[in-house]
């Protein structure tokens, strides 16, 4: 008989507890015009899932739980409940030194890209609704956001809601976005605190006020904090990252601040929304769930950066996986067009 570790054990046991609450959840669900499917406990297979895995899907069963038990929408606390046990703790001198076996700190790199892809999928292997798997994606982010600040990286790129997601279901578009607005406001405190910047980028001309005022405020308290800069792409594509820095640079040559002549990659560059940033070219992207595109992202700043496809959904992609990224991104010879002899 196959020994089950501790932690595996514990909860699965929380797993189906919650599947007892199942009616209850529904007729929740129902009186808000919404309807969840909770797995059935059978199925479950311990051996195609580690504790890490486990934690993920019980925090998430827990968060629904807890958001639609009465006290919770007496209190009015929503779908934004918080996983405290994701917390990230404020960065040591000692943590920031570590690194997994393996990996060597002068070839770590500056600016990490990730294309967090495999949301609706997990959601929908799991036996769940769309937004779920976002909610997951969330916790998948916290733990990355983490180890780049402990492991000395400077800046990670994510790639949240694109140009091409606007002609998505309206009810998965709002609630994506109210899920980052909630996302923001709950997790300021302790980015700021453990002295994280976050920048957004992309076209805020369709985002609800109330997110445009959170994202002002983000940008505002942390924009002095140095130890990692988050930067998040909301209604960003690559596309258009190049269309509006053309059209500013050819408005700047119509106000005649500058001559044709004068426009070089540097001027471009600069017109680009990752000018937000010291180090606008990504040294490696990963992009999640096994598609081998760039999808519209950073469609200028990618010209030399080294691509890792990993075959885990978003939500699933942690710690072991985002080393091996790291590892294979320090094995590979970068030569920008040159030779090297």
């Amino acid at each position: 008989m196959e020994v089950v570790p501790s932690s595996q054990l514990y909860y699965t046991v929380c797993l189906l507890s919650l599947h007892n609450h199942h009616n209850f959840l529904i007729n929740q669900f129902h009186k808000r015009m919404i309807s969840l499917r909770v797995p059935a406990p059978s199925s479950f297979n311990l051996q195609r899932l580690n504790s890490q895995a486990l934690e993920r899907r019980w925090r998430l069963g827990r968060d629904c739980f807890l958001s639609f038990s009465p006290s919770c929408v007496e209190n009015r606390i929503g779908l934004g409940v918080r996983s405290t046990k994701s917390e990230m703790a404020p960065f040591t001198a000692a943590e920031e030194e570590t690194l997994p076996e393996g990996l060597q700190p002068e070839l770590m790199p500056k600016h990490v890209a990730v294309i967090m892809d495999g949301n609706g999928r997990w959601a929908k292997i799991q036996g769940l609704q769309p937004w779920d798997g976002h909610r997951a994606g969330v916790e998948a982010l916290r733990e990355i956001v983490e180890l780049c600040g402990k492991w000395g990286i400077q800046v990670l790129t994510v790639f949240a809601f694109s140009t091409d997601n606007w002609i998505r279901p309206k009810i998965e578009i709002d609630f994506l976005l109210s899920l980052f607005e909630r996302t923001l406001k709950s997790e300021l405190e302790t980015l700021a605190k453990n002295n994280v910047r976050i920048s957004i980028i992309g076209d805020s001309s369709k985002l609800p006020k109330s997110l445009l005022e959170v994202i002002n405020e983000v940008e505002e308290v942390t924009k002095n904090n140095t130890r990692l800069q988050l930067i998040v792409a909301v209604g960003y594509s690559g596309k258009y990252d190049v269309l509006q820095a053309c059209r500013g640079i050819a408005q700047r040559v119509k106000d005649g601040e500058i001559d044709v002549e004068e426009i070089d990659e540097g001027l471009i560059e600069q017109e680009l929304e990752t000018n937000v940033t010291e180090f606008p070219y990504p040294d490696l992207l990963i992009r999640t769930s096994g598609e081998l595109r760039v999808s519209n992202f950073l469609l200028w700043q990618l010209a030399y950066t080294e691509l890792f496809f990993a075959q885990e959904l978003w939500p699933d992609f942690g710690r072991n996986g985002f080393v091996e990224a790291l590892m294979s991104f320090q094995q590979r010879q970068r030569r920008f067009g040159g030779r090297k002899s």
